[in-house]
C-alpha cells in the first residue's frame, strides 16, 4: 500500500531564519513558524485561539532564499514532509519533529500592505519554473 507524508502550512515566522553550512558545503536553514486557529466557544460565545509552532528545515538554494527574504513575522506558505529525528545529549535521548521543506512561497512582508513599505522587490517563488522564452511559443498547449 502506498503512503503519503505531506504537510502544508501557512504561518508567520517566530524568529529570523538561521543559515549554516555542513562540512561538505550544503546550505541548511532552520526557523519556526506559528499557525493559529480561531473559533467561537459555543457555550460562552467567547473567541478562543490556539497557536501551534512548527520547526522548518530547508536545504540548498531554498535555504539561502529563506535566509535572504524571510525575517521574524514574515508570512510564508510551506510544503514539505514531516520528519522526527532523535539524538543523545548527556545520556538523555531527545527528539524533534520538523517539516523538511520541499516548496515555499513568500507571502509578503507583515504589515507592508498597511504601510505601503517595501524593502526589496517581491521575492521569487522558491521553486518557480524559469520564464518562457520565444522558443517555447510553439508548444502544443
Amino acid at each position: 500500500m502506498a503512503s503519503v507524508n505531506k504537510a502544508i502550512l501557512i504561518g508567520n515566522l517566530g524568529r529570523d531564519p538561521e543559515l549554516r553550512y555542513t562540512p561538505s558545503g550544503a546550505a541548511v536553514c532552520t526557523f519556526s513558524i506559528a499557525t493559529t486557529e480561531k473559533w467561537r466557544d459555543k457555550q460562552t460565545n467567547e473567541m478562543k485561539e490556539s497557536t501551534n509552532w512548527h520547526n522548518i528545515v530547508f536545504w540548498g538554494k531554498q535555504a539561502e532564499l529563506a535566509k535572504q527574504y524571510l525575517t521574524k513575522g514574515s508570512p510564508v506558505y510551506i510544503e514539505g514532509r514531516i520528519q522526527t529525528r532523535s539524538w543523545e545529549d548527556n545520556g538523555v535521548k531527545k527528539y524533534i519533529t520538523e517539516i523538511v521543506g520541499q516548496r515555499m512561497q513568500f507571502l509578503g512582508k507583515r504589515g507592508a500592505e498597511s504601510t505601503g513599505e517595501h524593502d526589496a522587490p517581491p521575492p521569487p517563488e522558491a521553486d518557480a519554473a524559469p520564464p518562457l522564452t520565444e522558443e517555447d511559443d510553439d508548444l502544443p498547449f
